[in-house]
């Protein structure tokens, strides 16, 4: 409680120099003139560093030592109870209790039970990894939007930053499940045969890393699954099924 109020003339060093003057023995009248505050407040702080030291002279909590309505402890913790042991809402306990609502509710915010999504405790987080590297890749596509020119953030200005027309880029994104091992491609687009096309080059590039992958999973839909001959696809999950060397020569001649 040592931060004064903006208009406060003293501070906890000042309390403590007009008092080691006082005691130096210098009149109070001289040391009020010299602190420029009143000879009441001089004479304020010298009592209070009399009746209770040099602890006396931090500011005092600006909070009633009493409060004379307040809500006893009995009634605090049979709303507790209630709201622990039968998950009532506030309302409720209000009517149970004969209390207001505001008051419940307060007294519920203070004990951290103002939601009763709180009183559950919070579920683990849930992770996972796969045992091997290539057992999994995960393939993904962000669609991101071009410009042509410089956008409000950097002009500072809305007018004549609009970029219509510019088009589209796609990141292409294959991960490793195991290593998080990342093979990125900016094309232009997502259609069926890019999607492929970029697939080969994923794996081709995953093998020459020691990497051979077994299942690949996406929401992007099955068409580069269904186009390479995948077994077992519906769409997210597909197992990579090994393909006839003439089959994968093919492809890697065509993309």
């Amino acid at each position: 409680m040592n931060n004064p109020h903006k208009g406060a003339r003293l501070t906890v060093y000042s309390r403590e120099q007009i008092v080691a003057r006082i005691q130096a023995g210098t009149k109070s009248a001289e040391v009020a003139a010299a602190f420029g505050v009143s000879l009441r407040t001089v004479r304020k702080w010298l009592a209070r560093f009399r009746a209770g030291g040099q602890a006396a002279l931090s500011n005092r909590a600006s909070a009633p030592a009493r409060v004379a309505r307040r809500l006893p402890d009995r009634l605090v913790a049979l709303a507790l109870h209630l709201r622990r042991s039968l998950r009532l809402t506030g309302a409720e306990i209000a009517r149970k209790l004969g209390l207001a609502r505001s008051t419940v509710a307060r007294w519920l915010a203070r004990a951290g039970m103002g939601r009763l999504a709180r009183l559950d405790p919070p579920e683990p987080v849930r992770r996972y990894q796969r045992a091997r590297p290539g057992e999994l890749i995960h393939l993904d596509i962000k669609k991101l939007g071009r410009f042509d020119r410089p956008g409000h953030r950097v002009t500072g200005t809305r007018r004549g930053c609009r970029n219509r027309g510019a088009g589209w880029d796609f990141v292409h994104v294959a991960v490793d499940d195991t290593t998080r091992l990342a093979y990125v491609e900016v094309l232009g687009d997502e259609r069926r045969d890019t999607t492929t096309a970029f697939l080969l080059r994923a794996l081709r590039w995953f093998r020459a890393r020691g990497i051979r992958a077994e299942r690949v999973m996406t929401d992007n839909g099955s068409r580069p699954f269904n186009y390479l001959g995948c077994i077992d696809c519906r769409g997210r999950l597909c197992s990579l099924p090994v393909l006839a060397e003439e089959r994968r020569d093919a492809l890697e001649d065509q993309y």
